[in-house]
């Protein structure tokens, strides 16, 4: 019949891990180099997009959201230590932080059977350096930032187009500036995670935490 499909059979949808493994003996003591080991790896097997993360935040009525966003910058020290990425301010994960700046950070490299998870705390990046890497941007994705009310509720396609067509003539001659609602924020990690998948289901779950003192590690059941 038109318009039936074949019913999925989700719970038979599996599939096996290797046993690449994930030892405590052949980790770091501390998550940063373990997590740059991994990123490092991933890059290199040429996955699509390998820094693309997932970032939850709870809005102030308490209502959890996620999405994914692309890492642009990290630093494992300083005052500058952390996971950078930029966006609206005012979209609804601008909204959220402003509120509650706790959140969470997922890194899905399924391709390597990896995930590494990420809970801290997220802070405003300086003008600066948000006008620095604004610069950066393809001229398209500059005059995009002005284009989209994002998060907001828009008539249609029709009525994107018809605002950047408005942006393009704007800002028709000249560099395209930051628009006022366009930052970025910094994650600076509490906790991580680090998730290698193992036949039977027995998965590796190695977790860092950091105290005063340091960072703590320990095995997590899978």
């Amino acid at each position: 019949m038109p318009g039936e499909h074949a019913a999925v059979d989700l719970a038979a949808l599996r599939q096996e891990y290797g046993d690449i493994g994930l030892r405590e003996e052949d980790a770091p003591e501390g998550p940063w180099a373990l997590w740059e080991q991994w990123f490092t790896t991933t890059v290199a097997a040429g996955l699509h997009e390998p820094n693309a993360m997932v970032v939850a935040t709870v809005d102030p009525d308490g209502s959890p959201s996620a999405r994914m966003v692309l890492l642009k910058g990290v630093a494992a020290e300083g005052p500058a230590e952390g996971f950078t990425f930029f966006t609206n301010t005012a979209s609804r994960k601008g909204v959220a932080l402003a509120a509650q700046s706790a959140c969470a950070l997922l890194f899905p490299w399924h391709a390597l059977e990896r995930q590494v998870r990420v809970e801290g705390t997220a802070r405003p990046v300086p003008p600066d350096e948000v006008a620095a890497y604004f610069r950066s941007r393809p001229r398209g994705a500059q005059l995009g930032a002005w284009a989209s009310p994002q998060s907001q509720v828009i008539d249609g396609r029709a009525d994107l187009e018809r605002r950047l067509a408005e942006t393009e003539q704007r800002f028709a001659e000249g560099d395209v500036p930051v628009p006022g609602e366009w930052g970025g924020y910094r994650v600076r990690p509490t906790s991580f995670e680090f998730w290698q998948g193992r036949r039977g289901r027995l998965h590796d779950r190695l977790h860092y935490a950091r105290s005063s003192t340091g960072w703590s590690r320990t095995r997590l059941a899978p």
